[in-house]
Formats: structure tokens, C-alpha cells, sequence
């Protein structure tokens, strides 16, 4: 009841209003245009200004059909909210109203966005006083098309066409607007060319709106058009520009003959020496591959597949060879050739002899040679040891330790693995020498055994004996790898010398061994045991003496007279020839003297 008087009430004012003359101002303020993604909602702003308050403001949605006639689909006044019926947008759309001191926005949205919804909308905002405006928004729906799909020919292509042959076909499907598709060459965009390119689309709707684009490319083919890449590229529009996609990239096979060969080594990548396996290909210019035949100075050779293959080539081999073929078109001969050159290196040879014999403190200069068609560098080697660099070796003033087996070795920089060596024997002759000991000078014990070694080295190989004292001494020896070893087992039972002596038919040398008997601490034990046995033998023999009165003074004869004693007294009287004294002992008593 209070609603119906109050709509009452705003539309008495209306007419009074109406009749007084009193007339709001309004301004609306639209987008030219929204674009939206097929299938999304759309939002389109209606902004407005008015003199009255929102209360009294009435407003109406409308859009513009293909033929320019006006539907209204929503209304809006103080009392009510109304969405048309029958409407291709009936059931989505929503309408929100933002008021504000002056101003406001009407939003309209349209949800689930159609390609039938691309049409214009008017917002018409009317004051209660016969002040209104209206404006107008384009909406604009778009749809990525799908990616697109190349297909080329399978076949060959002749080249020289007298008229553009299809070169594939290329389609773009459920795009909205249509989308455009471009042809490229290597990168290159291709267009419509009289009697050159030929560019044909085709465009399908289906029942959905949505468009698909086919395009076929035709050109006329030259042999240069052999592995370049053909591929299309479709335009479209989204919201705010445009798109782009790419497709595969295809290439085309031009069949054209070949007018020339080209005939290279294609094995080895590198200097070819004796022993290697070379192999030689042959091709054409042209498409497919001709078949060619080698030859050598006009005798034919076997080959497979436009390959020659020569197996451990050596520098008899060297030499132009050719491959040839026939244009199919002017049935004339076409030659590719190239020329072979093999690598050598001979034999090292030494000289002057292989087997070289020396007298100690000559001097040796030895050459090495191995010719070939590169440079070479030589070294020699003695026991896995460089000893000198160059092809001449040179010894000054040689000795035993220069003798043995030399090998020289002849390699090429410029080709790893090529190389050869040659040996030859250094013997030198002269007269022994002695190996001379750590010590010559050396103590053992009496009674003991020494070993004394020789080493003596000489060519012819020396003989070695031994002597002590001017005699022959037995030994044992064995024969070394640079000498003679000798030795002798030798009982010291006093100070010796001991000589080795070498000779061959060169000359003789010696060595001296001096040895040192010394004495054993058994014996000098024993010997001083007995010393004390002899001593106090003698300290008996004299004691028992003394007691028999045998010993007398200091000279003659001596005599013991025994006197009358006491229990307590003992005297001894001793005389002698030379002089006469009486010496009394006294015994556990005093000393008691007489005269004589």
C-alpha cells in the first residue's frame, strides 16, 4: 500500500514537472567498442551524468539487428526492472546500476557471448522531466582458430614446368572472423604471380558460425627450388590485434638431371699414406643421383652406390681418376675427376754395416736413410734410452759401455703412423777391465773363510785366475752378459795378499785383495787360563820349597838348624857360606836374637 502511494506520488511530480516546463539535463558516455573471447561474458559500461536524482531517471537497453531496426531488451523507471522476452539475449543478460551524487554507470552483461552477438547496444537514459541521451557500444566477438594443417605432395616434381604444378594445400578450421592464410618459400612470403604462383582459397561456415580457410599453393618449379621449405601462416584476430600461427615446415622433391659431377676423396679426412683403405665418392648436381662408373687412364673400375673403394693403397696407385655419367636430356658424357697422390716411406737402412766392430777410443759415425715423400725426423734408441737425434749417429773415443744394439727410428710428423727403424750392433775390442771392489784392504779373523769375487769385462772375453804367494789358487767362475765373474774361497791363518788376474789376447790387468789376520778372543782366554795355571803352579812349587828349607838367601848354601823351643817360642836359624846370620822367628811370642 505505502509503495503504491509513493509511485504515486513520483508520478504526479512527473507531470507537474512536465507541465511547469522544468527539464533535467542528462549526458550518457559509452565505449565505441568491447571486444570479447567467444563463449565469455561481455561488459559494457553505459556512464551518465543528470541533473536529477536517480530516483527520477528511467533507463533502456536496446540493439541494432543486421537491417538496423531497434530491440529493446531491458527497462528500467522509479517503480519497475523489465527484461524483454523473446529475445535472443533473453535470459542472459544482467543489468547493475551504480548511482552517485550527479552521476552513475549502468553495466550491462552478457553472459555466454555468441557470434549472433555482435551487434551494436544503445543505452537510452531519460530524466523526469523530458531531459534524456543515449549512446552506443559495438560489441565484437573473436575465436583462435584451430592450428593449422600443411599437406605437400609425395611425389617428385619435375623441374621446367611450362605451367605452376600444386606444391600442397594448407587449412585453418573454427576461426572467428574469418582468418587469412599467407604461403612462404624459405621464409619467404609468396603471392599470385602470372604463370609463376598461384595462390587458391576456399572458405566454409559451419553450422556452429565459425569459419574455416583452405588455401593451395601451386608453382612452377625450378631445380633451385630442390630442399627449400615451404609452410603457411594464418592471420587472425583477437582481442586488441591480431594473432599469428605457424604451420609445419614441407619440403618438396624436384626431379632435374644432373649437368655435373664432382668426384673427392672421402676417406680418409687427412694425407693419405701406403697402407691406407681410400674411398671415393661421386655426385651429381642433379636429382635423383645419377649413375656413374669410375675410371682410372680410361680402364673402368668397380664401385657400389657411386662409391670406389681402394683397399692398402701404395704410391703405384697414385693418379687421376674420373667418374662419369650421361645427361639424360642430351644423352652427353659429364666427368668429375680428381687426383690421387699416396704417401711413401721406404725401408730405414743403415750404414756403413749393420754389425760394427770397434777398438776402444775409435770413433763411430753411423747414417740412417729411409727415403720419402714427406719429411721425416729420426732418432736413435739404445736399450729404450735416446741417445742422439738426426740421421748420422756419432760416438768419440768409444768404450765398453757404448757397445750393445742401436736402433734408429724414422717417423713423419705430418702423418701419425708412419714410420719405420733399422738397427745394427756396436762391438767394441780392447783389454779387460776389472770391476773394482768396494774394499781391498780387509781384516778376518784367524782360522776363518773369505770369499773374494773378480768381475772383469774385455772383448775377446777375458780369462781369470787367481794367485796367493806366487801359486795358483783353484777357483770357480761364470760367464756374465758383459763379462766373466770369478771367486775363491780362501782360509786366513795369517796376513796375505791375494791377486785376480784378466788377460785376453788385447792385454792383461790385476787387482790386489790384502788380508789382515787378526787373533780370536777364544784364544787369548785360553791363553790367559793357562798363564794363571802356570803362575799359581809356581806359587806352590816355591811355598813347598820354602817349607822344606830348600830355598836360601840372597847367595850359597844354606842351612836350618832347628833350636830348642818353648811351647811358646819357635826360633829358625839360617846360615850361610858367605856370611854368617842368625835370624830368630818368633811365633805367637816376641822376637828373640843371638849371636852367631
Amino acid at each position: 500500500m505505502a509503495l503504491r502511494t509513493m509511485t504515486a506520488l513520483l508520478v504526479g511530480l512527473f507531470f507537474l514537472l512536465h507541465t511547469w516546463g522544468v527539464k533535467a539535463q542528462v549526458k550518457v558516455a559509452m565505449e565505441d567498442r568491447v571486444e570479447v573471447t567467444l563463449g565469455t561474458a561481455a561488459e559494457i559500461p553505459c556512464l551518465y551524468t543528470t541533473d536529477d536524482g536517480f530516483g527520477g531517471l528511467i533507463i533502456e537497453w536496446f540493439y541494432l539487428d543486421p537491417a538496423g531496426k531497434q530491440h529493446r531488451i531491458y527497462f528500467q523507471d522509479p517503480t519497475m526492472r523489465i527484461e524483454e522476452t523473446n529475445s535472443q539475449f533473453t535470459g542472459r543478460i544482467k543489468v547493475d546500476v551504480t548511482p552517485s551524487q550527479g552521476s552513475g554507470q549502468v553495466l550491462l552483461r552478457v553472459l555466454e557471448t555468441r557470434l549472433g552477438d555482435e551487434v551494436d547496444f544503445i543505452c537510452l537514459v531519460k530524466s523526469l522531466t523530458d531531459g534524456n541521451d543515449q549512446g552506443k557500444t559495438q560489441l565484437r566477438v573473436f575465436e583462435k582458430p584451430d592450428h593449422p594443417i600443411i599437406e605437400s605432395v609425395d611425389e617428385e616434381i619435375w623441374y621446367n614446368n611450362e605451367e605452376p604444378v600444386k606444391i600442397g594445400s594448407c587449412e585453418a578450421k573454427n576461426g572467428y572472423p574469418r582468418p587469412n592464410i599467407t604461403w612462404y618459400k624459405d621464409n619467404t612470403p609468396l603471392s599470385n604471380v602470372p604463370n609463376e604462383v598461384s595462390v587458391e582459397s576456399r572458405v566454409a561456415t559451419g553450422s556452429s558460425g565459425l569459419f574455416s580457410v583452405e588455401s593451395e599453393l601451386s608453382l612452377k618449379v625450378v631445380k633451385e627450388d630442390q630442399g627449400s621449405e615451404f609452410y603457411c601462416e594464418v592471420n587472425y584476430q583477437v582481442i586488441g590485434g591480431f594473432g599469428m600461427l605457424e604451420s609445419e615446415k614441407k619440403k618438396i622433391r624436384v626431379r632435374y638431371p644432373s649437368d655435373e659431377v664432382n668426384l673427392w676423396v672421402k676417406s680418409p679426412k687427412r694425407d693419405i699414406k701406403e697402407g691406407d683403405t681410400v674411398e671415393f665418392e661421386c655426385l651429381g648436381n642433379g636429382n635423383p643421383q645419377p649413375l656413374v662408373t669410375f675410371r682410372r687412364e680410361r680402364v673402368e673400375l668397380n664401385a657400389i652406390n657411386n662409391v670406389l673403394e681402394l683397399r692398402n693403397v701404395s704410391r703405384l696407385d697414385s693418379g687421376r681418376y674420373e667418374c662419369v655419367t650421361t645427361h639424360i636430356e642430351t644423352f652427353e658424357e659429364v666427368v668429375g675427376n680428381t687426383t690421387l697422390f699416396v704417401n711413401y716411406l721406404e725401408p730405414a737402412d743403415v750404414s756403413p754395416e749393420e754389425t760394427l766392430t770397434l777398438s776402444q777410443g775409435a770413433d763411430l759415425n753411423q747414417s740412417c736413410n729411409a727415403l720419402s715423400s714427406l719429411k721425416t725426423h729420426t732418432v736413435w734408441m739404445k736399450n729404450g734410452v735416446k741417445v742422439a737425434t738426426g740421421n748420422i749417429l756419432s760416438l768419440r773415443d768409444v768404450v765398453y759401455d757404448m757397445a750393445g744394439t742401436y736402433e734408429c727410428m724414422v717417423t713423419v710428423p705430418q702423418l701419425v703412423g708412419m714410420e719405420t727403424s733399422a738397427v745394427f750392433q756396436l762391438i767394441v775390442e780392447g783389454s779387460p777391465e776389472i770391476s773394482e771392489p768396494q774394499s781391498t784392504s780387509l781384516e778376518q779373523a784367524v782360522e776363518s773363510t773369505v770369499v773374494l769375487t773378480c768381475r772383469a769385462r774385455g772383448n775377446p772375453r777375458p780369462t781369470i785366475t787367481w794367485r796367493s804367494a806366487g801359486s795358483l789358487v783353484d777357483s770357480q767362475s761364470n760367464v756374465t752378459e758383459d763379462g766373466v765373474l770369478s771367486w775363491v774361497n780362501v782360509k786366513v791363518s795369517s796376513d796375505l795378499n791375494v791377486s785376480c788376474h784378466a788377460s785376453n789376447t788385447n792385454g792383461n790387468v790385476e787387482t790386489l785383495y790384502s788380508i789382515k789376520a787378526t787373533g780370536s778372543s777364544g784364544v787369548i782366554i785360553a791363553v790367559l787360563i793357562i798363564c794363571l795355571l802356570l803362575l799359581a803352579i809356581l806359587g806352590s812349587v816355591l811355598y813347598f820349597l820354602y817349607k822344606k828349607g830348600k830355598i836360601c838367601g840372597r847367595s850359597g848354601k844354606q842351612d836350618l838348624t832347628k833350636e830348642k823351643t818353648s811351647r811358646d817360642n819357635i826360633v829358625v836359624e839360617m846360615k850361610s857360606d858367605n856370611t854368617e846370620e842368625a835370624v830368630l822367628l818368633a811365633v805367637n811370642g816376641d822376637k828373640k836374637s843371638g849371636d852367631q
